[in-house]
């Protein structure tokens, strides 16, 4: 009979946020895969656990999916847990369970400690919707296109992001997105864990020192895109609407009805108006 696959949430910070549930997991598998084994054995010595452990990071994913999925078969019962907070979230696990699920083996997540979720919930920024795109590229030219792509989004935005990059992010925010408010929480659940919240210019005067992981929450667009570009559309004279339209070579009676249907107005009015002009 095949194992287990546990996905462990640990703490992100402070080790009071483990929970009971994930503390009996970890004493119970036979294996625990982890992103870095030195960084683990400090929170397993903590709570005094002892088991054997498997590195699995992001660089020897898919040679490691392969070895714990063989395991997995054998009938042995494995946790996989990243440094801090969630598998799979920024963080390695998802290969793994995609090759878990393919053979058959199930798969129960542990929750906990997510450091974008606490962040999100303690921002005061609208948590009905949003978009989670954890790391940005390293890339300058990529993350601008990623930041192009998200300009007009309503959704409030979720970045993760290292410290020696914030400054450029921000900046590159600031360019394509305008002087939005915005809140970085950094150092989450640990003693210098800090909400900062203001304008993207505000935020860039306030850095000094900058030390710790953060997560940026970003506020969404007021319009979307579809919504401004019908605001503009709607904006031009009925002339400039009808060259539109003709110019994507709609026939007179085609041309009419939509923008009839964009005003809503009757089509006869706007027939109308054509005729006398």
């Amino acid at each position: 009979m095949a194992g287990t696959l546990y996905l462990v949430a640990t703490p992100i910070g402070n080790l009071e946020d483990i929970t009971l549930r994930a503390l009996r997991i970890l004493k119970e598998v036979d294996i625990i895969a982890a992103e870095d084994t030195r960084h683990t054995l400090k929170l397993l010595n903590h709570f005094e656990i002892s088991k054997p452990l498997i590195s699995y990071y992001k660089q020897n994913e898919s040679t490691k999916s392969a070895i714990i999925v063989e395991k997995l078969k054998a009938g042995k019962n494995i946790a996989v847990v990243s440094d801090a907070g969630t598998p799979g979230i920024s963080d390695p696990g998802e290969q793994v369970v995609k090759s878990a699920i393919e053979h058959g083996i199930e798969i129960v997540p542990i929750p906990g400690a997510c450091a974008f979720v606490n962040a999100l919930i303690g921002s005061g920024m609208s948590t009905r919707e949003f978009c989670f795109l954890g790391f940005l590229s390293a890339i300058k030219k990529e993350r601008k296109e990623k930041l192009e792509e998200l300009k007009y989004e309503t959704k409030t935005l979720i970045f993760y992001e290292a410290p020696h990059k914030l400054k450029n992010t921000l900046k590159d925010i600031f360019e394509i997105f305008g002087d939005r408010n915005i809140i970085l929480a950094k150092e989450l659940t640990k003693i210098h864990e800090k909400f900062l919240r203001g304008k993207i210019s505000e935020i860039l005067e306030k850095l000094e020192i900058i030390k710790g992981e953060f997560v940026i929450i970003l506020e969404g667009n007021d319009e979307s895109k579809k919504e401004l570009e019908l605001k503009q559309f709607n904006e031009m004279s009925l002339e400039e609407q009808y060259k539109f339209y003709e110019n994507q070579g709609f026939d007179k009676k085609e041309i009419i009805k939509k923008i009839a249907k964009n005003r809503n107005i009757n089509k006869n009015e706007i027939y109308q108006y054509f005729l006398e002009k």
